[in-house]
């Protein structure tokens, strides 16, 4: 068994994953800024993410820091262009140094908004095109893993992420990208009310989604096999919001007919351009990690099954390599 800090473990993919590797026996740590609101069933040990000491010292004996901490305050990393930057490739670099520092392996869980929208399931070797800020700030934060970790290090890429959040309800609704998209929907159809599912000019169409828990079983994968580089943590199917709109409803048993078709609220726009197709190819990844195949269907009866049973439920099995 390993012992694997995560930045971040109180967040949705945080969360996903401390529960996953937990679950399949692992030891857990969380690494955070203050206590929680809402204690998870891991330890959270609090360091100064401004010091690479602190840091190091709370990684003390741990094999691997996964790590997912961001700002989600989009607006702000505009107006506060430093305070972006040192939320993002600042906080990667001493979290590297400190993981170099205790001897962990870094893994960085970054983003298919590294891509420009332009190409169609690109491959783990595509370096990226970032089109907005946050695009930007995910693939310096990348580089930052290549230069300082290059011989362990792990770059994993995410895309399309459904599933709960694992310690508080999930605050969140549709947004320009596929974040909580499934969740929303169902929980909209289910309660009689019809869903609106967004398009135009600065919405994110077409991606590779993926389970936050199936993201935590293949992050055991990558830490027991030392996967290194750029892996990319997705489904195998690309799709349309409307496509998974409406495969949703056939799994979860829901009326089509409720949902419509517009471009989102003004006011809830990215303040940015954003990849239009950011859909990502895995079948390096796959090799390296020993993943089966894994069908948009099976994902979404996945979620299902883990909604109605309230059980974390990754499609990939414990790594027995």
């Amino acid at each position: 068994m390993a012992k694997i800090a995560i930045t971040g473990s109180t967040g949705f993919v945080g969360s996903n994953i401390a529960a996953v590797l937990e679950k399949y026996g692992h030891e857990v740590v969380g690494l955070g800024r203050r206590e929680p609101e809402v204690a998870p069933s891991w330890p959270v040990k609090i360091v100064d993410f401004k010091d690479v000491d602190s840091i190091a010292a709370g990684l003390a004996g741990c094999d691997a820091v996964v790590h997912c901490a961001i700002s989600n305050e989009f607006n702000k990393l505009v107006q506060d262009r430093q305070a972006g930057y040192d939320s993002f490739p600042g906080m990667t670099q001493r979290v590297t140094l400190a993981a170099n520092k205790a001897g962990a392996k870094p893994i960085l869980i970054s983003t298919d908004w590294t891509m420009d929208g332009s190409q169609h399931r690109v491959p783990e070797t595509n370096p990226g095109n970032p089109i907005n800020f946050y695009g930007a700030l995910k693939i310096l934060s990348e580089q930052v893993i290549r230069d300082l970790a290059p011989t362990n290090g792990a770059i994993c890429r995410i895309a399309g992420v459904m599933g709960q959040h694992q310690i508080t309800e999930s605050p969140r609704s549709q947004d320009v990208g596929f974040g909580y998209f499934v969740f929303s929907l169902v929980e909209a159809l289910q309660a009689g009310k019809t869903f609106t599912v967004w398009g135009g000019d600065r919405v994110n169409k077409v991606t590779t989604p993926s389970l936050a828990a199936e993201i935590g079983a293949q992050i055991e994968r990558v830490i027991l096999r030392n996967a290194t580089g750029t892996l990319h943590l997705v489904g195998d199917e690309a799709v349309s919001r409307m496509e998974l709109a409406k495969l949703t409803c056939e799994i979860f048993e829901l009326d089509a007919g409720l949902l419509r078709e517009s471009d989102p609220p003004a006011d809830q726009l990215f303040p940015a351009a954003v990849p239009v197709d950011s859909s990502l190819g895995n079948e390096y990844t796959k090799k390296v990690l020993g993943i089966a195949p894994q069908s948009l269907r099976s994902i979404l009866e996945a979620f299902k099954q883990e909604l109605a049973t309230g059980e974390i439920n990754p499609l990939t099995p414990k790594d027995a390599a």
